[in-house]
């Protein structure tokens, strides 16, 4: 396409897997030293953020976004998936642990100036499906209506696999819509997140997962996954960068993925959403060269549409 990217979309970055030393909230060194590479790059014009749990270090970040002037969004899931915490977990003490983790993300949320949370379900029991079905929905209605309570910003659930790493009860894309349409008839505030990278985790293309849930997507990322045998490096939901060995995403997987956000009206002139690189440095390589390797993907990508 020869129009700009940036006329239809703001290009993120999750700073915290790109450089996954920052994943836990608790390295201030790394944190800042990140936040900043994203900052003074100009191709970006969106970051993605988690907990910092120090707030002297919270509170430089802050400045340092303020003064970006990037679009900011807030991803809860490493609050979950660092300390083993479910969203809809059946035994109700620890279900509220969890509930109470991500309302404090809510605030840190608000507090960064972030305009989404993210998060994702929990694993389950194909025996007590439908239960954890109705612990998630309650979950997520008391979030929206704590965010609500705070001000203006949308509560967002990343789709992921179901049965191959994170096992997330949401999930395939029926279960995806389902759960989006029981959520809209009470809360407008809510909306769901896709990502290319799992997509192939889900054995779903870019139409059968993207379609279904089209009026309810509100969020997008970008990334790679390793699927066809569980002997493969990086194999699951490991974020490899674009073009890693076996892998299943490139530029023509994200050129298709785009074009489907675009004639579903998501990549939009009126009001750009942010759609983010999810990519992770596997073993020893350099994370500012997979940030490089995703940038020359889009790139490539968009040229192509």
């Amino acid at each position: 396409m020869n129009e700009s990217m940036y006329k239809y979309m703001k290009v993120g970055l999750i700073y915290f897997m790109a450089y996954p030393t920052t994943m836990k909230g608790d390295n201030e060194e790394e944190i800042l030293s990140a936040i900043k590479k994203v900052a003074c790059d100009d191709y970006f014009n969106a970051i993605e953020i988690t907990w910092i749990k120090d707030e002297v270090t919270r509170n430089k970040a802050k400045k340092m976004l303020e003064t970006s002037h990037m679009a900011i969004g807030y991803g809860g899931q490493p609050r979950l998936l660092t300390t083993g915490q479910n969203i809809n977990d059946l035994n109700e003490e620890k279900r509220q642990i969890a509930l109470d983790n991500l309302k404090a993300g809510i605030d840190e949320a608000y507090e960064m100036g972030a305009q989404g949370f993210a998060f994702l379900a929990g694993k389950y029991e194909e025996v007590t499906k439908e239960t954890s079905y109705e612990k998630l929905l309650a979950s997520t209605r008391e979030l929206c209506d704590y965010a609500a309570s705070k001000g203006d910003m949308k509560v967002i659930l990343e789709v992921f696999d179901y049965d191959v790493d994170k096992k997330s009860l949401i999930g395939p894309v029926e279960l995806a819509r389902r759960y989006a349409e029981d959520m809209r008839k009470t809360h407008d505030n809510f909306g769901l997140m896709v990502d290319l990278s799992h997509l192939p985790l889900v054995r779903e293309t870019a139409e059968e997962a993207i379609l279904p849930i089209k009026d309810y997507i509100v969020h997008a990322h970008m990334g790679n996954a390793v699927c066809k045998d569980a002997d493969m490096e990086a194999y699951g939901d490991a974020h490899p960068r674009f073009g890693f060995p076996n892998s299943e995403n490139d530029v023509d997987e994200l050129t298709t993925y785009l074009k489907v956000l675009m004639d579903i009206g998501f990549l939009n002139e009126t009001n750009p959403p942010i759609v983010s690189f999810e990519v992770k440095p596997w073993g020893d390589e350099d994370p500012d060269i997979v940030v490089a390797n995703a940038k020359r993907t889009l790139n490539e990508a968009w040229g192509k549409l």
